[in-house]
Formats: C-alpha cells, structure tokens, sequence
C-alpha cells in the first residue's frame, strides 16, 4: 500500500514550510513547499510572476505544481495560503492526501511575516487589513478541506511539530515515532 502524503494549508505566516520541513524529518519522508518549487520551475520569485501575469497567473502555475506534487506518495507538501482559493486544489487536496490546517491568528501572521519583502499579497497600505480580508475569505476554505486542525500562533515549531505527529497518530496515519 502506498504511504499517505500530508499536505499543510493556511495562512502566510502559519508556519507551513518551517513545520513542513520539520514534520517530514521526523517520519521520514521527502518535503517539498510549493511556493518553492513554483519558483525552481519558473527561475524567478512568485513577486516577479505576480508582477507579470497577476495573480490569476500565479494560481494556475500554483495548480500545476499542486497537480504535480500531490500525486506523489508519502511525501509532507506545504502549500501557498491561496492553494485553496481554486476547487479544484481543494479537492486535489482532499483526495490525494491527508490535510492538517495550521490556524494561527492575523496578529501572529504580522508578527511573522513583518520584515518579509516576497508575499506580494502584503504589498499594502494596510498589511493587518489585508490579512483580516483574506482570513475571512479563505478560512472557511482551510476548514472545509480540513482533516486535522492544529493551532500554531506563538508556539515553538518541535511543539507544533509533535502536536501534529500526536493528532496524526490519533487519526491513525503512522505510528508515533520513538
């Protein structure tokens, strides 16, 4: 049988890529970030592409690499916050793997992604505005592709990580190492 893949969703900030990295170490399996390997397939930074072929252009570059990334199997996959704006992702992602939000709170996504120059979506007058709308808009998402929902603001990444294994566990997805 096939070992299930775990794909991470929420917001910019949530810790999907630092908990990705580190999750996938711990079960051994390949990490891959999606944002990351839109970048290596395009040469240039997800700024650049919004820059030239907007957003919409973006989503479908994200689509093919999701498309791509989660048919491979027993493989941790931190996905874009919008990875879940199309349908289509959505439910790549909900039959293709198993799917822990990251909730985390709009003040800790500040807090997080304050210094960050690469998410144009924060190339606001009002960056706290901004994350507010697109929390309201896609939290919903998170939750409806949702199989495991782990809160991540203002905790040590090895504390998210192991109440990710824990839940994973619990869901019966792998036995808990050590």
């Amino acid at each position: 049988m096939a070992r299930r893949s775990i794909f991470l969703v929420g917001p910019m900030g949530a810790g999907k890529t630092t908990v990705g990295r580190r999750l996938a170490q711990s079960l051994g399996l390949e990490f891959f970030d999606s944002d990351e390997e839109i970048e290596r397939r395009t040469g240039t930074t997800i700024p650049i592409i919004f820059e030239i072929e907007g957003e919409a252009g973006f989503r479908k570059r994200e689509h093919q690499v999701l498309s791509d990334l989660t048919a491979l199997s027993g493989v941790v996959l931190a996905t874009g916050g919008g990875a879940v704006m199309l349908p289509e992702n959505r439910e790549l992602l909900r039959s293709r793997g198993t799917v822990v939000y990251l909730r985390t709170s709009v003040a800790e996504q500040l807090r997080r992604t304050r210094s960050s120059t690469h998410r144009p979506l924060l190339q606001a007058d009002d960056p706290e505005q901004r994350l507010r709308d697109l929390a309201e808009m896609r939290e919903p998402l998170y939750e409806s592709v949702a199989d495991i929902v782990v809160e991540s603001p203002g905790r040590k990444v090895g504390a998210t990580v192991k109440d990710v294994l824990d839940r994973l566990a619990d869901a019966h997805f792998t036995t808990r190492p050590g």
